[in-house]
């Protein structure tokens, strides 16, 4: 009876010796949700950072943006690095969850590109103009449309501006509205397009070059759509999330992004 005991208690403290190791080993990995343009690229530089570092990055791509949230809820990602602030808010008010951003990396113009019509002075009346489909991006479209001198909104309406908003519309422009992931598919359909920047550059299009107009850099959107890397409240001071954040802020990130996406993707200061 006492050996029998005796093999338990070595077997017991044999698997806590071997749990603790591979706790051990899980505080140098990361798991990481991205869509694949531009944030699964930019995480792959990261990742050679943080190697240096002795940490391993593992990046899961997502091609819908809108399961990057619920999986990072759930415990499968330790992080994601696809969204901004007022996306994040949004999800956060609508699924009751304590997602929180540790910090933001670059911005995304958005752009709005010619589809039947090539240009913003040949617009005609009643032209389509496709815009996504969820909450804050459709706002942040309306926004540039605005901007453009294409429509009026309510100054009311802000960040949660939908079509409804619309208090001037002199060419009595048809606002489309589609899943984002589809706008750059759908331009051929519409007079033009309202379209995300990473979904933009997964098209080949390049909101610097292609776009008929685009967010600036010293607009308010610029600062307010930032794209940020969102953890669960209990681990916003985990270290390995915030080598992750130092990462992506490096140089060589940073160095990589302005090289690469020529001003599709811009690094915030």
């Amino acid at each position: 009876m006492k050996r029998t005991l005796a093999v338990i208690l070595i077997a017991i403290l044999s698997f806590s010796l071997l749990a603790g190791c591979g706790k051990s080993g899980d505080d140098k990995k990361i798991v990481v949700g991205a869509t694949p343009t531009p944030h699964g690229e930019i995480l792959e530089v990261a990742k050679e950072v943080l190697a240096e570092q002795g940490y391993e990055l593992e990046i899961n791509e997502f091609t819908e943006y809108a399961q990057l949230n619920p999986a990072l809820d759930a415990g499968d990602l330790d992080a994601n690095y696809f969204q901004h602030q007022p996306y994040l808010d949004d999800f956060n008010a609508k699924n009751n969850t304590n997602l929180v951003s540790i910090g933001g990396i670059h911005y995304e113009p958005l752009g709005l590109y010619p589809g039947k019509t090539s240009s913003i002075e040949e617009i005609q009346d009643g032209a389509q103009i496709a815009v996504p489909n969820d909450t804050t991006n459709e706002a942040r479209a309306l926004l540039l449309l605005q901007d453009a001198g294409l429509i009026k909104l309510d100054p009311d309406a802000g960040l949660e501006a939908t079509k409804m908003d619309i208090i001037e519309n002199p060419k009595n422009l048809e606002i489309v509205e589609i899943e984002a992931a589809q706008l750059a598919r759908a331009l051929e359909d519409v007079d033009m397009a309202v379209i995300n920047g990473n979904y933009a550059l997964q098209a080949g299009l390049n909101a610097a070059t292609d776009a008929l107009a685009k967010e600036e850099k010293d607009s308010l959107a610029a600062t307010t759509y930032v794209n940020i890397v969102a953890v669960r409240e209990e681990d916003k001071d985990n270290e390995k999330l915030k080598a992750l954040v130092d990462a992506l802020k490096s140089d060589k990130v940073k160095e990589f992004i302005e090289e690469k996406y020529k001003g599709a993707v811009v690094v915030m200061d």
